[in-house]
């Protein structure tokens, strides 16, 4: 018992070791990819072109992030003699804050000092948390309709984006800053952790921002002319109502720097070079799963109707995961549905790097190529895109466009 509660002093000390030790069982499946030239000084790197001719689209999802204006819901409350502590609502960060939020959804759950828990969600959030768990001693059972590969978090792109679309500034509040960077540092402890593993759950790749234009600071100052807000409409209208946080992790993120012209290997004027983290879902999921098996993890197959279900189970202390189907099932209003959609060719490991030009982003990971085109009308929307848009078909067109789009500059910059 002294252990457990000193175990509960601060979430990022002594609790803090065991979101370290996160990825210590590592993944068997092998990855063999060609890592990127280092150039000269003043020289181009020598970049193998991403091919993104439509017969290498080989598939595209479609995922809904939860938005919600106050940031991730990691409240408790009281189902007949059951704790439930949330844990959803991470928008667009799912990934990136997964074991900083889990770090404070099982403090919580602790705080009754439990010998079991019960886990309600197998998407990464769900399963960061169950495994977390164990971490403190306890054992867990996951109640999901699907394992983690049939869940919307396997349709994401999969970069480090702790900050995308976690919260409106003003409904958050001003101690939201601080919780979140408590959890994108414990979360980037962890993941740091899995760099070098046996099939690559984790790794960093460069990043490149091209440009027609010399590009330009961002602003986020709101239009004047726009009356309207989530206060008045219950979803944001503009960019600026985004709480925009990653200034407050710089000192961990590696920034993006821009090339000169004699170092930018694109057929486009500007560039920029950044080092970005990202995840391979199957690996990732591979290395989470054999962990929390070999824990003694246990896995039931049970959907969920009514919160009140939760009274059924046999643990005394849940942890609530659902996503964006909490907004469902725990009739929950606040989870705002921002639709993403991915296409994916096929592997390309020897060019591993990641392309953003015009509104479309390329992704080249273990698993596929992720392909974003953010200029589905109407474009230029920012973090406005997908906002109120429920609608989860996939819609293979856009892809394809986004691939034309991006294309010309992907050839070598001798060729412009």
């Amino acid at each position: 018992m002294v252990e457990r509660r000193t175990m509960l002093k601060g979430s990022l000390g002594a609790a803090a070791f065991a979101g370290l030790q996160a990825c210590t069982p590592a993944a068997r499946v092998a990855h063999a990819s060609t890592p990127p030239p280092v150039p000269a000084p003043g020289k181009k790197v020598a970049l193998v072109p991403i091919r993104v001719t439509p017969d290498q689209l080989i598939d595209v999802k479609c995922c809904i992030r939860p938005l919600r204006a106050a940031g991730p819901n990691l409240g408790t409350e009281t189902i007949g003699d059951r704790l439930i502590v949330h844990n959803y609502g991470h928008g667009g960060s799912g990934w990136s804050l997964s074991w900083g939020s889990a770090d404070v959804a099982v403090g919580k759950a602790m705080s009754v000092l439990p010998g079991e828990i019960a886990v309600i969600g197998c998407g990464i959030i769900g399963l960061t948390t169950a495994v977390l768990a164990q971490q403190y001693g306890l054992k867990v059972t996951v109640y999901a309709r699907d394992m983690i590969q049939r869940t919307r978090s396997f349709r994401a792109s999969g970069s480090f984006t702790p900050s995308s679309r976690v919260a409106l500034t003003e409904p958050a509040g001003p101690a939201f800053g601080d919780l979140w960077e408590q959890m994108a540092r414990f979360s980037w402890k962890a993941f740091r952790t899995c760099i070098g593993l046996p099939g690559k759950p984790v790794e960093f790749t460069d990043s490149y921002g091209l440009y027609d234009a010399p590009p330009q600071r961002r602003t986020r100052t709101g239009d004047p002319a726009i009356t309207d807000s989530y206060a008045t409409k219950g979803v944001p209208v503009q960019n600026s109502e985004f709480a925009h946080l990653d200034s407050r992790i710089r000192d961990i993120v590696p920034p993006s720097i821009a090339l000169p012209p004699e170092e930018n290997p694109f057929n486009a004027p500007y560039a920029t070079r950044a080092s970005q983290m990202h995840f391979n879902f199957p690996s990732y999921a591979h290395m989470l799963l054999t962990e929390f098996f070999g824990r003694g993890g246990q896995y039931v197959a049970r959907d969920f109707a009514t919160p009140a279900q939760f009274a059924q189970l046999k643990e005394k202390v849940v942890i609530h995961c659902t996503g964006y189907a909490a907004r469902d099932l725990m009739q929950d209003p606040s989870v705002i549905p921002v639709r993403g959609q991915t296409g994916w060719l096929v592997p390309q490991p020897d060019a591993p790097y990641s392309v953003h030009y015009r509104n479309v982003m390329l992704l080249s990971k273990a698993d596929g190529v992720a392909v974003m085109n953010l200029n589905s009308n109407p474009p230029n929307l920012g973090d406005m895109f997908g906002v109120g848009n429920s609608m989860e078909l996939p819609v293979r067109a856009d892809i394809e466009a986004g691939l034309k789009i991006i294309a010309p500059a992907l050839l070598p910059a001798a060729s412009a």
